[in-house]
């Protein structure tokens, strides 16, 4: 095992444990970030979690690294079942730049996220799906019709959120992004 990784294995789901520790190291050094990014697909659920954190903590502030694995995140990250894997894929997916295939892809992926269980999964992903829905115009009245139904019938968090971000979507309002990074570029 990379010793970048053992930084974040343990035993506790409910700890970062030195993620923030291998953020700074990743930051520094750019070339250490498939290590990171694989450890997602790990089979300890731990690692997992902890490298799904890191990652989506780095591309906050340098979104291009997820650039060439895109695809590897669509198609096999966003598929685990882990909800702490799952909030962050939600949060990363609203960070790159999408075909329409990708989009719809991702879309999927998100909806069926709101059926998860973690509150935190379904509120990730109702903000992604705006964002995705302030870029596209054609996916904007699907979205819009989904948001507001769960805006009626979800929790009082996610009725919250929701209220705000069809606020924002509705038709009179000026075309904005609400991805919830802290670096909003768009990549490739």
């Amino acid at each position: 095992m990379h010793p970048l990784l053992r930084k974040l294995t343990g035993a506790d789901r409910r700890s970062i444990g030195k993620s923030n520790q291998v953020v700074a190291q990743v930051l520094k050094q750019p070339r250490l970030f498939r290590i990171v990014f694989n450890g997602m697909l790990d089979a300890d659920p731990v690692l997992r979690m902890r490298c799904a954190d890191s990652v989506e903590k780095i591309t906050a502030q340098r979104p291009e690294l997820l650039r060439p694995y895109k695809k590897q995140l669509i198609q096999r990250v966003a598929k685990a079942n882990q909800q702490e894997v799952r909030w962050h894929v939600a949060q990363m997916v609203a960070r790159l730049a999408l075909t329409p295939q990708e989009r719809l892809a991702v879309v999927a992926i998100l909806r069926e996220y709101l059926t998860d269980e973690s509150s935190i999964v379904k509120t990730f992903s109702i903000q992604a799906l705006a964002d995705i829905a302030a870029q596209d115009a054609a996916l904007r009245p699907a979205i819009i019709k989904q948001l507001e139904t769960l805006t009626r019938t979800g929790p009082p968090a996610m009725q919250a959120r929701g209220r705000k971000l069809l606020a924002k979507l509705k038709p009179n309002r000026e075309k904005q992004c609400f991805t919830t990074s802290r670096n909003p570029s768009l990549i490739a």
